[in-house]
């Protein structure tokens, strides 16, 4: 038994109807960003957020911008791989100011966010995304923040309409491999990015969800025996729709994954080995060990959410569309198991 190949998407596509609802042309997956993200109505069921995460020669950094419709969010984390020191910033907007954040309906399109303990900046200008970060506490220290990120304009990316029903659904939008250069500096210490060995992924999320949320997603970003390859894969919130956000990048090229891929792992012990395995076929034979465990809990009434981030390495294979295999070593990358109501 397998899945059937989904729906390529070529050209510019608004996500919802006149009504708020999901446009039907809408579902399927596209290797550009050529989705509108136009949500309207469906109050305090609309989540919308860009989250950035780049992997450095010494630090993972992330930034992440949300909207709830009755409240925002920022995380800003770092995480110094050698000595383990890991430090997150969470900010709570709640609905009135919130409702002075614009998250924008195109992926690539600028979003800032700036109050008296953080100013981000993220603009895109020319195949490339600036992101800017400043902070005067962070872990008693200042931050200061300064990346450029390049967009290789022939890369493919993982763009996907996911369909529940036509009320509730989401676009995602997976950049991955994006080289990056400049500086993270917290304090006096200063790590520098390259873009021949770092690189940015960006999660770029629009839908109108259901009360109840829960989702696994793995993901990296690597130069393996120089090439630049990427890894996506999620699982539990895709399930029975028809469409998947699974697929592997290698050099800009993607290698669309239409199977589901099934997470298996110990909740009791997040630290023990987690295997990614498509379900009908051998494709993907994956195995995660971590050694950092991000631990992010919200619970403020309305809004509730666990995330268990792990940051570890990728071993195993995937098959390619042409049957040849690729094989993965010690790849760096993360994965995750989130639930939340919301």
């Amino acid at each position: 038994m397998m899945q059937h190949a989904e729906r390529e998407i070529v050209e510019l596509t608004r996500l919802c109807d006149k009504k708020g609802n999901l446009n039907p042309e809408a579902i399927g997956f596209a290797r550009k960003p050529i989705i509108d993200c136009n949500l309207s109505g469906h109050f305090l069921k609309k989540k919308k957020w860009n989250y950035w995460c780049v992997y450095g020669e010494e630090i993972l950094f992330s930034v992440t911008i949300c909207h709830f419709d009755y409240a925002a969010m920022c995380f800003i984390y770092f995480l110094e791989y050698e000595t383990q020191r890991f430090f997150e910033k969470t900010i709570t907007i709640p609905l009135g100011i919130g409702g002075k954040l614009k998250m924008p309906t195109r992926v690539l399109e600028p979003v800032r966010f700036s109050n008296n303990e953080v100013n981000i900046s993220i603009t895109h200008f020319q195949n490339q995304t600036y992101l800017k970060v400043t902070s005067e506490n962070f872990d008693n220290d200042t931050l200061n923040a300064e990346l450029k990120i390049q967009h290789p304009k022939e890369d493919e990316t993982l763009n996907v309409v996911v369909p529940w029903n036509r009320q509730t659904f989401q676009f995602t939008a997976k950049h991955h491999i994006l080289p990056t250069s400049g500086f993270v500096k917290i304090g006096d210490k200063s790590f520098l990015f390259n873009e021949e060995d770092c690189y940015a992924v960006l999660d770029f999320g629009r839908g109108i969800w259901h009360r109840k949320a829960f989702w696994n997603w793995g993901m990296a970003s690597q130069r393996v025996r120089n090439k630049r390859v990427g890894l996506n894969f999620g699982g539990k919130w895709t399930d029975g729709t028809g469409m998947t956000e699974n697929a592997i990048f290698i050099d800009g090229k993607m290698t669309k994954i239409h199977e589901d891929v099934l997470f298996n792992y110990d909740r009791s012990n997040y630290m023990k080995p987690w295997y990614i395995t498509t379900k009908f076929s051998d494709q993907v034979m994956l195995t995660f060990q971590p050694f950092f465990e991000r631990v992010a809990k919200t619970d403020a009434k309305l809004v509730k959410s666990e995330v268990h981030q792990m940051v570890g390495y990728y071993n195993g294979q995937i098959k390619l569309e042409d049957g040849s295999i690729f094989t993965i070593q010690q790849m760096l990358g993360c994965i995750e198991e989130h639930e939340a109501k919301w």
